[in-house]
């Protein structure tokens, strides 16, 4: 017997040989794998790619949606347009209609005010024109001509276009002219008007006239004519002045004395007394 029999060995104890043979065949199997990988992918760098990928083809079906799918959009978009602008449309609107009811109130208001104005006017006329009425009918019924309807002269109280002072004849036929005229100053002139608060100037000359029962003819050519001529350098209270040619007269009054006379002008002055040497007359016919 040896004499380290008795010594434990130090070397590993053996496998099994299964075992051995078992590892070795699992080892080959990795480093076969691992050596066909390699190759494999050598293989695939050096070859190049030459695969190609398709892109699907656009059919007219598809063609189709895309259009349908696109007009569906713009439709959404211009719905959307439109109702921005019903909304737009209507806030204006609501805007234009309180700007509207505003004015229309205050139209109302002025055409309101207007009115009162306009009936306050028109009480204050009928006040006067009453007024008036009143005196016209105390002039007619107190003044009682004095002589005939001639041609004759007016009493020896009337005044020349020379005289400084207005003054009335004692005559009550050329009194009852003068109070007439100027009873009616103030009055609106209207073409064709022959009163009572309304005249043209032949109409106011016939008118006064008649308080003394004198009936001159209607136009200013005629009255022109219908008494007896008189210089403008000897006017007496009463005459018939006209102005244009003696029977084409396109305008006529009354010489009130002091240089004056009294005549319905115009529209915009009605019935006044002006001065003679403003506008002087072309001629004067006496028929008092």
């Amino acid at each position: 017997m040896s004499h380290t029999a008795h010594i434990p060995s130090h070397r590993k104890p053996r496998r099994s040989a299964s075992k051995m043979a078992l590892r070795a065949g699992v080892a080959g199997g990795v480093l076969s794998t691992l050596a066909v990988a390699g190759a494999a992918g050598t293989a695939n760098a050096a070859e190049p790619v030459t695969e190609t990928i398709e892109l699907p083809t656009l059919t007219a079906d598809l063609s189709a949606q895309i259009a349908q799918s696109a007009d569906a959009t713009q439709q959404t978009a211009d719905s959307y347009e439109a109702r921005a602008q019903q909304e737009a449309a209507a806030v204006k609107a609501a805007k234009q209609a309180a700007k509207d009811q505003k004015a229309a109130e205050k139209k109302a208001e002025a055409e309101q005010k207007a009115k009162a104005e306009a009936e306050a006017k028109r009480k204050a006329a009928a006040k006067e024109r009453a007024a008036r009425t009143t005196e016209r009918t105390q002039l007619s019924t107190s003044s009682a001509p004095s002589g005939g309807a001639t041609g004759g002269s007016s009493s020896s109280s009337g005044s020349s276009a020379s005289d400084n002072s207005v003054s009335t004849p004692s005559s009550g036929s050329v009194s009852a002219v003068i109070s007439f005229l100027r009873a009616q100053v103030g009055d609106a002139y209207v073409m064709g008007g022959t009163g009572p608060n309304s005249w043209d100037c032949s109409g106011l000359v016939q008118a006064a006239f008649k308080q003394a029962n004198i009936n001159l003819p209607r136009t200013s050519q005629a009255q022109s004519t219908a008494g007896t001529p008189v210089s403008l350098s000897n006017l007496q209270v009463g005459d018939i002045l006209y102005w244009g040619g003696a029977g084409s007269a396109y305008h006529v009054g009354v010489y009130i004395g002091g240089g004056q006379y009294l005549d319905a002008a115009n529209p915009s002055k009605g019935v006044v007394i002006q001065d003679l040497s403003g506008y002087p007359a072309s001629g004067a016919v006496r028929v008092l």
